[in-house]
């Protein structure tokens, strides 16, 4: 089974939404660029990932309700947060890693929600 360009999006959309509330909760107020960025951030790497892997073998549900696929986007959000956690200096990195742990169990809970 794959999926339609529309569910792949809608399910990366859902996810940048959630992952800017996330982002207001957990990053310090007036860190707009970083809140944005959580939330764009999520949403690529969910819509690039589930679009570049929307194939039969890894959509199909290995253990019950959990596709490959489902793991894998929010690992890859994982990993761009990371990088950019990386290349951006933070004053409070604490708080930026509880919003990177919150976005990727957005991610995960998304995937296998929508998709």
């Amino acid at each position: 089974m794959i999926f339609s360009v529309g569910h792949i999006a809608l399910t990366a959309g859902i996810t940048a939404l959630l992952a800017f509330a996330v982002a207001i909760w957990r990053l310090p107020s007036g860190a707009w660029l970083d809140v944005v960025a959580v939330a764009v951030l999520s949403g690529l790497a969910v819509l690039l990932w589930r679009f570049s892997a929307n194939m039969p073998q890894l959509n199909d549900d290995g253990l019950p309700g959990f596709s490959a696929n489902d793991w894998a986007a929010p690992v890859l959000t994982f990993v761009v947060l990371s990088l950019y956690m990386d290349l951006r200096p933070f004053a409070d990195a604490g708080r930026y890693r509880q919003a990177r742990a919150l976005a990727t169990l957005v991610a995960l809970v998304v995937n296998v929600v929508t998709i």
